[in-house]
């Protein structure tokens, strides 16, 4: 999986969002804010990967459980389906 091209990661200050354009922006007018957890997981997914590469990854900067890493690869992804901003 990996995001759409129609979907910028981008730096605003010292937040993280992601900036539709082209036909993305055309359905949603607007940004999706990302908090540093979500934005990590965002930038994985700017080259093709799978949920377990990016729950390695995320071992591997932050401490905590890979249960916690799961869940918030989970989440992260699911929202980021809803929008329409994957491709599988």
């Amino acid at each position: 999986m990996r995001l759409i091209d129609e979907v910028v990661l981008s730096n605003v200050g010292t937040e993280s969002v992601l900036v539709p354009v082209g036909a993305a922006g055309e359905k949603l007018h607007g940004i999706v804010r990302l908090n540093e957890t979500a934005a990590f997981i965002v930038g994985k997914l700017q080259q093709e990967t799978d949920a377990e590469a990016i729950i390695a990854a995320l071992g591997e900067t932050y401490e905590g459980t890979r249960e916690q890493f799961a869940a918030s690869v989970e989440k992260t992804v699911a929202q980021l389906r809803e929008l329409g901003f994957l491709v599988e």
